[in-house]
């Protein structure tokens, strides 16, 4: 025994100094000094200290291999033996990451002996510093959350200001729609008695499969829902919900509502402008929009247009992020989202619910529906609520979710992503889940309808039998603890939510100002469009050629002109109605969203909208005019070119208010182009040229005709001075009073209209 030890000894200390020998070669480091010699001074070797001889971390390690490269090519190159070359890659196959100090431990020996001969080795009296145990944790919290590689960022630390906590809550929601038929109509339960509540520092995440009221649940916890099927009690600070509460909520929509062709910078700016208090200077402002946007990681994509369907812009974890921004540059009590994550990789996702939990952190509170997250964006949350088909399967701690289900029989059988195995349970699915007792005998004593061919039991069984367990076991305990053991809330915080009084941001000419610029940013693009130009410069060249230098002097030629004048007029009636017409029922969806939240009042909204067009919708009327009168050989006169640019663009504006009012009353894009299409061949029939003699009946229609006031008004301009007639086609060529009153009438008469409209339309929590 005593000879084999004593040879095992051996070998492992020969083993030892051969490595020792081929490491220190390959890092040019001496050779080991031999045992019980001292070292000399010279060679800088010395016996290390007591406990400083230990494993290396990952980050020195990484630091020591990634310094050592050079040396070992060096040596490789200027040894030019092959032997050398196999010490290296032999000293490479033992994978040994070792600190120059290191190198000469014994415990270092012994690792690397054995892992280069596959033997165990202990070495008994070692013990690791507890500096470089804490170096050596492979992973900390921080490094839980990887780098945005889209952002090109690593871990941020979110910084938001101190906000009014508001403490959520609430106890048995219901909500029913209405669904309307042409005879009858029935009501169609939602929600079934939702009970929860959420604090200020805490993400409530609701999971459920589609369908099952998460978004319709959010709706009503933001105040986006407000009507008389809504049951059950939702107190903001042991309050209802009021209209302070707009300015001191963010909803983040599922689909991003965001302008195209404005930039992220543009974006968040306009946003910071309307939204932050008046209290903050305009540089104040923008300096907050660009703390969100390095917040945010954006900085990288600030200058880059948005983008949508047909313009390309930033990715989709960008635009999500911009969306956000949006709403947290308020720096919102409440803070709501629906599926945030929805079409992002796994790493975009996990930053964004990194975000919304530093948000949290920050003493607010976060609400979110999520779709099949992955498992570690599940362990971020603090609280769950399952749903399924509208009813409540759990509410509490997320980390005890598992837990909970586990009690009543229901454990994965499998290992699976916790948020896979509720997502089963609440559609029903128990194939890979324990089946409880109550449950096979419901399917062993119970009729075929009760259970799958497979003999489990059916969704509608599995989810009658979670409903009622959660009913019968928690959802009491959890009503009085909302009930009886309310947490206190200050009398100052009450009553600051109870406020009924809006809180703008600026002032009705601030908001006009700022959202006519936003208009005009945003539309020019579309203006002036390659397109657009070249379908008004063909036009006019066509005009101008079918008319090449007409003459007026003949009765003939007078014809032909009057036909060229009452073109124009359908023209530039039938254009600007149709572009019009898209203009409310496209930006419905952000109207609503901005309007949900104050952003602006609706008067200055639709003022801004409608003025922000003028000075674009003058350009191609010029440049039409321009082409179509010198070609056509109309009256050289700078007045009476100057007068028919005038008379089109009222004709433009008029024709643009009755587009806006058709729009705005249908919101409806194939009724308002149908309604638009039929109204405008009726006014162009009753224009003046094709029928003179109009039944009495019908004859009003040309009185609320744009086209045939411009008609006549283009007529009298042109031939006012004419030799040869005073009248064409019975409209006599004076005066002219009557009909720019009439078209000035249209312009302010139509806008009423569509405004009137806008008013009485039920924009989504704009109440």
């Amino acid at each position: 025994m005593d000879k084999a030890s004593s040879s095992s000894t051996g070998l492992a200390q020969t083993i030892s100094d051969q490595l020792l020998e081929t490491v220190g070669a390959a890092f040019k480091y001496p050779p080991p000094i031999p045992s019980g010699e001292e070292p000399s001074a010279a060679g800088g070797s010395s016996k290390p200290a007591a406990g400083e001889g230990g494993a290396l971390s990952r980050k020195s390690s990484r630091r020591l291999m990634t310094a050592a490269s050079p040396g070992r090519s060096t040596v490789a190159s200027a040894g030019g033996g092959g032997s050398k070359n196999t010490h290296i890659r032999k000293s490479r196959s033992a994978q040994m990451k070792l600190d120059l100090e290191d190198v000469s431990s014994g415990a270092a020996l012994s690792r690397a002996s054995s892992a280069s001969l596959g033997l165990s080795f202990s070495f008994t009296g070692y013990a690791m510093p507890p500096e470089e145990i804490a170096d050596s944790k492979p992973f900390s919290d921080d490094d839980d959350i990887p780098e945005d590689m889209e952002a090109g960022t690593g871990k941020r630390r979110f910084r938001t200001e101190p906000t009014l906590p508001i403490h959520l809550k609430f106890t048995d929601v219901t909500y029913k729609v209405v669904i309307k038929s042409m005879r009858t109509s029935q009501e169609k339960d939602i929600l079934y008695g939702i009970t929860g509540s959420v604090s200020p520092g805490e993400v409530l995440a609701m999971m459920g499969p589609s369908g099952s009221g998460k978004t319709t649940l959010l709706n009503l916890l933001g105040g986006r829902i407000v009507q008389s099927t809504v049951g059950g009690s939702i107190t903001y600070n042991d309050q209802s919900y009021s209209k302070f509460l707009k300015s001191r909520i963010g909803f983040v929509t599922q689909d991003d509502v965001l302008f195209p062709h404005l930039t992220v910078k543009e974006t968040l700016t306009y946003a910071a402008r309307l939204r932050l208090p008046k209290s903050l200077t305009r540089e104040q402002k923008e300096k907050r929009a660009t703390d969100v946007i390095l917040e945010l990681g954006l900085e990288r994509c600030q200058d880059t247009m948005i983008g949508g369907s047909f313009i390309r812009g930033v990715s989709g974890g960008e635009r999500r992020r911009v969306s956000i921004g949006n709403e947290i540059i308020i720096n919102p009590s409440l803070l709501f989202l629906d599926e945030p994550t929805s079409g992002l990789d796994s790493t975009t996702a996990l930053r964004i619910v990194q975000i919304l939990h530093d948000i949290a952190e920050a003493g607010k509170t976060v609400v979110t529906t999520i779709h099949q997250p992955s498992s570690r964006l599940f362990h971020k949350f603090d609280k769950l609520i399952l749903l399924g088909k509208g009813s409540l399967l759990y509410f509490g701690k997320a980390s005890e979710a598992m837990v909970y289900f586990s009690s009543i029989g229901c454990s994965p059988l499998i290992a699976m992503n916790p948020a896979e195995f509720l997502l089963d349970l609440a559609n029903g699915n128990v194939n890979d889940v324990s089946v409880p007792s109550e449950l096979e005998d419901k399917v062993q004593i119970g009729n075929a309808e009760t259970r799958t061919g497979n003999g489990k039991p059916s969704p509608e069984v599995v989810l009658e039998y979670l409903v009622e367990a959660y009913e019968a076991g928690v959802a009491e305990d959890e009503k009085k603890k909302l009930i009886m053991d309310p947490i206190p809330i200050e009398e100052e915080l009450k009553s600051k939510v109870s406020s009924s009084k809006r809180q703008w941001g600026t002032s009705w000419w601030q908001q006009y100002c700022i959202l006519f610029c936003r208009g005009f940013k945003e539309r020019k693009h579309d203006y002036f469009s390659w397109l657009r130009i070249t379908q008004v410069l063909a036009t006019a060249v066509i005009l101008g050629l079918l008319w090449w230098q007409s003459n007026s002097n003949t009765p003939k030629g007078l014809q032909d002109q009057a036909g060229l004048l009452f073109f124009i007029s359908v023209f530039w009636g039938f254009f600007p109605i149709f572009t019009a017409i898209f203009t409310f029922p496209q930006e419905r969806a952000m109207l609503s969203k901005e309007r949900a939240t104050d952003m602006y009042r609706l008067s200055a909204y639709f003022l801004a909208r409608t003025t922000s067009d003028l000075p674009l919708d003058l350009v191609l009327p010029v440049i039409f005019l321009l082409v179509v009168y010198f070609m056509a050989g109309l009256w050289l006169d700078a007045g009476c070119f100057s007068l028919s640019l005038l008379i089109v663009f009222l004709c433009i504006v008029a024709a643009q208010g009755l587009g806006l009012a058709i729009g705005a009353t249908l919101m409806d894009l194939k009724r308002a182009t149908t309604l638009a299409s039929v109204t405008v061949m009726a006014f162009m029939l009753a224009g003046g040229y094709f029928v003179k003699n109009v039944p009495a009946f019908v004859s009003w229609v040309r009185y609320v005709s744009f086209n045939y006031h411009t008609y006549k008004l283009l007529l009298k301009v042109q031939y006012q001075h004419h030799l040869l007639t005073r009248s064409i086609d019975g409209i006599a060529l004076d005066g002219g009073v009557k009909e720019v009153t009439a078209l000035v009438a249209m312009v302010f008469g139509y806008r009423l209209l569509a405004y009137l409209s806008l008013r009485r339309m039920k924009l989504s929590g704009a109440v």
